[in-house]
C-alpha cells in the first residue's frame, strides 16, 4: 500500500506539487463516493444523476489541480466549492436552453459542507457563515414540510439507496417509494421557490 490514507489530504496536494503525479489518481478515487452523494441531492433538483456525476469528477479534478494548502480551507470543503460549482453550472446550462434558469439550489445532505454557491465561492468567511445558516434554514424548512415517510425515503436516498433497496428496507412497494421521491421533488421546489406549500 501506498500510505496515502496515514496523510491529510492538504499533505498529499503539497506531494503532487512537489512531482507525486499519482497521488491525483488517489484523490479522485477518494472522492468518488462524495461526488455520488451531492449528484444525488443535486438531481432533485434537476438534471440526470450521471451527467452530474461526470460534472462532479471534472470539479473534483479542477480542486485537485488548484487547491492550494496555505489557504485556510480544508481541501474538502474548497473541493465540495468545486465540485457543486461545476454541477451547478451544467444544471443552468441545460435548464437555459430549456427556458427555464435555475434560480436556486440546495444541498439536502447531512455531510454537505456547501450550501449556496455564489457567495461561497467568494472565499468571503462572513458570507460563507451567513450562507450555511440560510442553508441550514432552507434544509428545516424542507425537511419539516415533508412527512415523516418522506423524510425517511430522502435520507435512504440520499445515502445512496436505490428505489427497490428503499422500498425493501421500508416494507413498501417500489412503486410507493417512486410516489414518494415525484412528491418530494415537488415540495423541494415550491420551498426552494419561497413559496408556502
Amino acid at each position: 500500500m501506498n500510505g496515502y490514507d496515514q496523510c491529510s489530504d492538504e499533505e498529499l496536494i503539497r506531494r503532487l506539487h512537489a512531482g507525486e503525479e499519482e497521488i491525483s489518481d488517489y484523490l479522485m478515487e477518494k472522492y468518488k463516493e462524495f461526488v455520488r452523494r451531492k449528484a444525488r441531492a443535486m438531481y432533485l433538483m434537476g438534471g440526470e444523476t450521471d451527467d452530474l456525476i461526470q460534472e462532479g469528477m471534472i470539479g473534483l479534478f479542477k480542486a485537485v489541480k488548484d487547491y492550494r494548502p496555505e489557504k485556510e480551507t480544508s481541501f474538502r470543503t474548497f473541493a465540495g466549492l468545486c465540485i457543486d460549482r461545476q454541477m451547478y453550472n451544467a444544471i443552468q446550462s441545460y435548464n437555459r436552453k430549456k427556458h427555464m434558469p435555475l434560480n436556486s439550489y440546495i444541498s439536502l445532505s447531512s455531510e454537505e459542507e456547501a450550501g449556496s454557491l455564489e457567495s461561497q465561492w467568494s472565499e468571503n468567511p462572513e458570507a460563507v457563515i451567513i450562507d450555511r445558516e440560510r442553508t441550514s434554514a432552507l434544509e428545516k424548512k424542507i425537511r419539516d414540510t415533508l412527512s415523516p415517510m418522506e423524510n425517511k425515503v430522502l435520507t435512504y436516498y440520499l445515502q445512496g439507496c436505490g428505489y427497490v433497496k428503499i422500498a425493501e428496507l421500508m416494507g413498501k412497494s417500489p412503486k410507493s417509494i417512486d410516489n414518494a421521491l415525484q412528491r418530494i421533488r415537488g415540495k423541494i421546489r415550491l420551498c426552494t421557490d419561497g413559496r408556502q406549500i
